[in-house]
């Protein structure tokens, strides 16, 4: 639940509706389990961009959003940039059409980079396996 800090900036500063909530760096960080220099790092980088109030970061709603959407790509494996064209997208692209296409795009590429290394993982595995196989023998004689 979002403390009364921000809500007061928001009176203070006039510029938000008055049932528009409110975040602090500290309360997102601790929703999203992550740290507030996480939340400064993709600030910086352009990802979100939260009002301030009295040197204070503010974030609405929309700020959450963002930084959920970019944590799930970040989980998903996608790199900053690539959450950066998609949030962009996002952005300028009522219909959300060519965020879809971007992201599917984006999705066929990943799977075919994950079922690359899931094949690679498989192909490691097997060898091991035999390795470990022949070793165990190996001892099994010796014995």
């Amino acid at each position: 639940m979002p403390s009364d800090k921000p809500q007061k900036a928001n009176s203070q500063a006039g510029q938000h509706e008055q049932n528009q909530q409110l975040f602090s760096i500290t309360e997102l960080a601790r929703e999203l389990s992550i740290s507030t220099r996480t939340i400064r790092f993709y600030e910086s980088k352009g990802l979100i961009s939260p009002d301030r109030v009295g040197g204070n970061r503010v974030f609405q709603n929309r700020d959450r959003v963002r930084l959920l959407l970019i944590l799930r790509g970040k989980r998903l494996g996608f790199s900053l940039k690539d959450i950066s064209e998609y949030l962009a997208l996002y952005d300028s692209d009522e219909t959300r059409l060519s965020q879809v296409e971007l992201l599917q795009s984006k999705v066929d590429q990943r799977l075919k980079k994950l079922n690359s290394q899931l094949h690679d993982l498989q192909t490691t595995i097997k060898e091991l396996q035999q390795m470990r196989a022949q070793t165990a023998e190996r001892l099994k004689e010796n014995r």
